[in-house]
């Protein structure tokens, strides 16, 4: 207290000098306009400055809750897209009556694309209600099929495997053929069997044709490269560049179909 007080009285002439300087200047401000206004400006710039600095480091450590909010968010909506397809009501209780398709979002751990017969393994598995012959989807399009599984994982037959075939279609007919991987580019796939009266043009769109129990209708694929007849001289060959880029994925959509049980039931009545 001794020191405060000694320091007060070496330097009470500056002291004094910088509260009457004080004084001024909030005469001044407070009696013109002007001044006012300005310093008013000044306060707030930063003030305004150092709340957006506080804002953007609070933002970035909530990335990862905003994150996963947009993910659930995601996740319903595709909820909602997939089954009013169908006609059915949008309830967001993928257990309702009404619904025929429940989504369910993961992440890929690890992806291979370089092979003849590519996997991809995600991080969902039986506790999640994972299972096999479920569809894999991105935002982009199609990844593949659910294979096997355990309590924490899946293993997913990726688009660019050679032993995988799924049913695809002109998004503006209903012409629709077998898609699958030559195994050469990962970029291309190959669609087959789409009759050759067709009327396909290059950059036409392919989608999923609904015709089977694993994937809904209309989810993206890729547009169409470049075609011909093959040697039956009764169908085309399509190649599709995927919308998809199979090397770099990392979020994906689980896609399973409620009534699948009951479609293989009649399907395979002796199964």
């Amino acid at each position: 207290m001794q020191q405060i007080v000694n320091f007060i009285l070496r330097n009470k002439i500056t002291l004094f000098f910088l509260l009457l300087l004080c004084i001024s200047i909030g005469l001044t401000i407070q009696s013109h306009s002007y001044h006012k206004s300005k310093f008013i400006n000044s306060a707030n710039s930063i003030t305004g400055g150092i709340y957006n600095t506080s804002n953007s480091v609070s933002s970035y450590f909530n990335l990862k809750s905003e994150n996963q909010k947009l993910q659930e968010e995601n996740t319903r909506l595709k909820a909602l897209i997939f089954n009013s397809k169908l006609g059915t009501k949008s309830y967001i209780d993928t257990t309702s009556f009404d619904t025929q398709y429940k989504v369910t979002e993961a992440r890929i751990i690890k992806n291979s694309y370089a092979l003849q017969n590519n996997v991809l393994l995600i991080n969902k598995g039986e506790k999640d209600s994972i299972k096999a012959d479920l569809g894999v989807i991105s935002p982009k399009g199609i990844i593949g099929i659910t294979d096997n599984t355990n309590s924490k994982y899946t293993s997913v037959i990726s688009i660019l495997n050679t032993t995988n075939k799924i049913s695809a279609q002109l998004k503006k007919t209903n012409h629709y053929g077998s898609l699958s991987w030559n195994g050469n580019s990962p970029k291309v796939i190959q669609l087959t069997d789409i009759q050759k009266n067709a009327p396909i043009r290059v950059g036409d769109t392919i989608t999923t044709s609904g015709r089977s129990d694993i994937f809904p209708k209309g989810v993206l694929i890729g547009i169409v490269k470049d075609f011909k007849i093959d040697i039956t001289e009764n169908f085309f060959e399509v190649n599709v560049i995927l919308f998809n880029d199979m090397t770099n994925l990392e979020h994906v959509t689980i896609i399973e179909n409620l009534d699948k049980l009951l479609i293989d039931a009649l399907l395979n009545p002796n199964e």
